[in-house]
């Protein structure tokens, strides 16, 4: 009998991009990425802090550069991709939450958001993609959306437009690029333990009702969400496009 062969979660010799990558889930993701054995290209608009990233990476003795970049300005960011080789892997974690109840929101802040959560990663996959379908390269593009792009949330009526919308984009690209070999996908975190998050989670009440809404009883890690990254850039999800990772200890099931 021939026993079917397990997919690799190994990415040796494969070039990841990842955006928001100087800390939190970005960083993590760039860990995640380089442990498997990708050469990893950390950019983030911080240089400061993203060279402090790197650095750290560089001594653990993971392959890695950095690349000073704001997702949102997209003439730097076309000009940036252009100047690198295709990537075989994209991981956009760059994001932006400017909480407030819906009827204070101003047309500033929601611009802002959308800015960076839709606009950025729309054309952010679209160049990627084109650099893979010229080089026929099969990549996997991936983007951390959240929970809120499948629930509401108490004065997140923007950064839920926003991941809402995104996730609609990411099954239309999806349709788009299947027959080139490119995937692309979601992973949707609950609240999970980043500076981003501690200012909602450093509220009692606040994190009295996250924690009943996340049925494994606790908040996330960013180590939590490192796993589905990695299968969702290596070949152990070969046939997975289109589609979102829900990390959520379980609240979009509630």
């Amino acid at each position: 009998m021939d026993l079917p062969k397990p997919p690799s979660s190994r990415l040796d010799g494969r070039r990841a991009l990842v955006t928001g990558a100087s800390s939190g889930i970005g960083l993590g993701a760039a860990v995640a990425l380089a442990d498997a054995g990708a050469h990893v290209v950390c950019a983030a608009r911080g240089a400061g802090r993203l060279d402090e990233a790197v650095a750290a990476m560089a001594a653990a003795g993971y392959g890695v550069e950095a690349l000073p970049l704001d997702v949102a300005d997209l003439a730097a960011m076309e000009a940036a991709l252009a100047a690198q080789q295709p990537f075989d892997v994209v991981l956009n974690s760059a994001g932006m939450g400017r909480h407030s109840p819906a009827l204070e929101t101003t047309p500033e802040d929601f611009d802002a958001v959308m800015a960076v959560n839709l606009r950025a990663a729309y054309f952010l996959s679209a160049r990627a993609a084109e650099r893979m379908m010229a080089a026929q390269v099969r990549g996997s593009i991936i983007h951390v959306s959240s929970q809120m792009g499948h629930v509401g949330g108490v004065d997140r009526a923007v950064y839920c437009a926003s991941k809402h919308a995104l996730e609609g984009m990411v099954k239309a690209m999806a349709i788009e690029w299947g027959g080139h070999g490119i995937r692309i996908n979601t992973v949707c975190p609950t609240f999970i333990r980043t500076p981003l998050a501690e200012q909602t989670l450093k509220v009692p009440e606040r994190r009295a009702w996250i924690e009943s809404m996340i049925k494994l009883g606790r908040v996330g890690e960013i180590e939590d969400v490192m796993g589905g990254i990695l299968y969702l850039a290596s070949d152990a999800s070969a046939l997975v496009t289109g589609t979102a990772l829900m990390i959520d200890g379980g609240w979009t099931a509630h």
